[in-house]
C-alpha cells in the first residue's frame, strides 16, 4: 500500500513571517498610551489565546484575536489603541518560500491529496496560500481541530477528513517534536525540512532534506510502502 497524501506543516516549512512585531515593540505601544503591559506579560497572553483560546473559539482577524489577547491581560484598550495594534501586526504577514508553491503543485499533480497542517490562525496566511489554495484539500488550523498541534487529534483530524490511513500519509516539516515524533506515533511516514543541515544524520525522520524540491523527489520516487528512502 503506497502513500495517498502529504501533509505539510506551514511555519517554517511553506511559509515565513516578513516583518515580525516583536513583544518589546507591542509593549512600547501600549505603554507610551498609558497601558502597563510587559513583553512578557503579553508574550504569555498571546500564547494562552494562540494554543487554547483560538482552538475553542476562533478568530477571524487581527482586531478579535488581539482583544482577546488584551482581554487575558484584564487590559481594555481605547478604539484607537487597537487600531494601532491592528495596524502593527498587518505589517507581519506570511509569506510562501520561493520553491513551497511549486513543491506543493507538483505533489498534488502526482495524484496525492494535500492538507496544510498547524496551529496558527487562517487569518494570519490566508493571503500567503491564495497561490496555493486549489491544490490543497484541506487546511487545518487549530480551530479545526479543536486542539493545538501538540495534541495528536489534530493528526487524526486530518486523515479523518482525507480519508486516509496513518500508513498512507507522509508529514513533511521542521521540527522534530510535532512534525516527526508526533506523526512517527500515531504511524506516519515523516520528512524531515532541515534547512541548516543540522540534522543530516538524524535517523529518527524517514527522511532528512535541506529544500523542499528534495521532498518533492522523495515523493515522486515514493511508489510503494518499502520504497520509501532516506535521501541523506
Amino acid at each position: 500500500m503506497g502513500v495517498r497524501a502529504v501533509l505539510f506543516d506551514l511555519a517554517g516549512t511553506l511559509a515565513y513571517v516578513e516583518n515580525p512585531v516583536s513583544e518589546e515593540e507591542v509593549s512600547d505601544l501600549l505603554l507610551g498610551r498609558g497601558f502597563d503591559v510587559s513583553p512578557q506579560q503579553f508574550k504569555a497572553s498571546w500564547s494562552f489565546v494562540a494554543f487554547v483560546d483560538y482552538p475553542k473559539y476562533g478568530y477571524g482577524g487581527w482586531r478579535s484575536f488581539l482583544r482577546r489577547v488584551l482581554w487575558r491581560l484584564k487590559v481594555k484598550v481605547d478604539e484607537e489603541t487597537l487600531n494601532e495594534l491592528v495596524k502593527l501586526f498587518r505589517r507581519s504577514e506570511y509569506r510562501l518560500y520561493s520553491d513551497a508553491a511549486e513543491a506543493v503543485i507538483k505533489v498534488k499533480s502526482y495524484g496525492l491529496k494535500t492538507a496544510i497542517v498547524t496551529t496558527i490562525a487562517r487569518f494570519k496566511f490566508g493571503k500567503a496560500i491564495k497561490l496555493i489554495e486549489g491544490y490543497l484539500d484541506f487546511v487545518c488550523t487549530g480551530y479545526e481541530a479543536k486542539c493545538d498541534k501538540s495534541n495528536p487529534k489534530m493528526y487524526r483530524r486530518v486523515l479523518e477528513t482525507l480519508n486516509v490511513k496513518p500508513e498512507e500519509a507522509v508529514v513533511v516539516g521542521d521540527d522534530i517534536k510535532y512534525d516527526v515524533l508526533l506523526p512517527k506515533k500515531l504511524g506516519m511516514y515523516t520528512i524531515l525540512l532541515d534547512s541548516e543541515g543540522r540534522n543530516r544524520g538524524n535517523t529518527i525522520p524517514d527522511a532528512v532534506v535541506t529544500n523542499l524540491k528534495e521532498v518533492v523527489e522523495i515523493i515522486k520516487g515514493f511508489r510503494y510502502k518499502n520504497e520509501f528512502y532516506n535521501n541523506t
